[in-house]
């Protein structure tokens, strides 16, 4: 029985961590499109990207290996700031 519970714990605790969408209103930015902002902008290899807010803080790395960082609006696709 003491399975079970743990189990069923274990199952319910799992669909509730469900990741949230939060771009995914139809009106903002996918993350691909946030990342052909900043292969545009000038990184060739991206280590990380993140939504945060209303807009995507993409990582990675230029065409001579500098660290890069691109922050993307996520409503109008402008570039909001760019780190090196």
């Amino acid at each position: 029985m003491r399975k079970y519970i743990l189990s069923m714990a274990a199952a319910v605790s799992l669909g509730a961590a469900t990741p949230a969408m939060a771009y995914d209103s139809g009106s903002l930015l996918s993350m691909q499109e946030a990342l052909g902002v900043a292969f545009e902008v000038g990184i060739t290899a991206v280590s990380d990207a993140e939504f945060a807010g209303h807009e995507w803080q993409i990582e990675g790395r230029d065409a001579a290996d500098r660290y890069m960082e691109v922050d993307v609006d996520a409503t109008t696709g402008a570039v909001l700031n760019v780190d090196r």
